[in-house]
């Protein structure tokens, strides 16, 4: 059984890793339905939760049937994510994560995110500070390091561990490759069977496959997998992967009235909960995943994707119901 604190998992959990405009509370339910056994929201910003900006504060709304959730946070300054994990901790997730992966300009440039990964000292000193300013357990998603000449994961992993982390979780990728390249998961792997670690280890980074997942767990011997990119308009993905673990078979896939459905629920629950203009532009990323594969689909996927008002999108959806279905 893997266990974060004393939040069981089970014995090989999937993870929906936290992703911007993408792991927000009506993707994660649509994640959760299909099978997510651990969630984390969207990054949070510590400089606006201190400052009370309206979008960090928001991104703290997480709900009962998403447990177990985790909430993470991201910043450069140990006293601003002190007082972030406090705030964090007063809207009741199951775990506090801290984001040492990002690997975006603005974030990484300014010594947050995956930007920390050029002062390990400071990393190891924050992350510290966290732990002790909560009673919540402390999570730490990262990558193998700042560039090729820089990958310390094992060690990092081991001096988060000694001051307090309860998991980590690890991209396959430095700083410097973005998403580029393949994920290495060998010093994931090396990371897992260093004898002095004890904590859960997650491998991130390429498991788009039910195949793919199964070739890691079993060749990386990681304790469980978080799910990204392979995630976004295929929440399906984690059902299908827990079925192929446990059998060896594939599921079915999801009917086209299935995707019609998961879609069109998922911009109801986005609108209701961001407001029709951000619900909608935010929607655009799933669509192509949604309706991938459909045969003469390029105009209604236009619609989809140019539409700016919720009238013109039920419309469109009304259009491919009378088409396809």
């Amino acid at each position: 059984m893997v266990k974060i604190g004393n939040i069981e998992l089970g014995e090989f959990p999937l993870l929906l890793a936290p992703m911007e405009d993408v792991s927000d509370p009506p993707f994660r339910a649509l994640c959760k339905k299909h099978g997510a056994d651990l969630m984390y929201t969207e990054f949070i910003s510590s400089e606006g939760l201190i400052r009370d900006a309206a979008k960090s504060v928001k991104k703290l709304d997480i709900f009962e049937y998403e447990r177990p959730v985790g909430i993470q946070i991201f910043g450069n300054n140990i006293e601003s994510m002190k007082e972030a994990t406090e705030i964090t901790a007063q809207a009741n997730p199951d775990i506090i994560d801290i984001n040492y992966g990002c690997p975006v300009k603005k974030v990484a440039c300014k010594g947050a995110g995956s930007g920390i990964l050029q002062d390990i000292p400071k990393m190891v000193r924050m992350t510290a500070e966290i732990v002790k300013s909560t009673d919540l357990p402390v999570t730490v998603k990262t990558r193998l390091g700042w560039d090729e000449n820089t990958k310390y994961i094992v060690e990092v992993a081991e001096r988060l561990q000694d001051v307090g982390i309860k998991a980590i979780s690890i991209h396959g990728r430095t700083r410097k490759q973005m998403y580029k390249g393949e994920a290495d998961w060998s010093l994931i792997a090396d990371v897992k069977n260093n004898p002095r670690m004890h904590i859960p280890v997650f491998g991130n980074g390429d498991v788009t496959t039910p195949e793919k997942a199964k070739e890691n767990k079993e060749r990386f011997g990681v304790d469980g997998i978080m799910i990204g990119r392979a995630s976004i308009g295929y929440p399906w993905i984690f059902n299908e992967m827990k079925h192929f673990l446990k059998t060896g078979e594939h599921l079915a896939p999801p009917s086209l009235q299935d995707k019609f459905d998961a879609a069109k629920e998922h911009l109801m629950m986005s609108v209701e909960w961001k407001g029709e203009k951000l619900g909608v532009l935010e929607m655009r990323r799933h669509y192509t995943n949604y309706f991938k594969g459909i045969s003469h689909f390029k105009d209604h996927r236009m619609k989809l994707v140019t539409s700016d008002h919720l009238e013109d999108l039920l419309k469109a959806f009304d259009e491919i119901e009378d088409k396809f279905i």
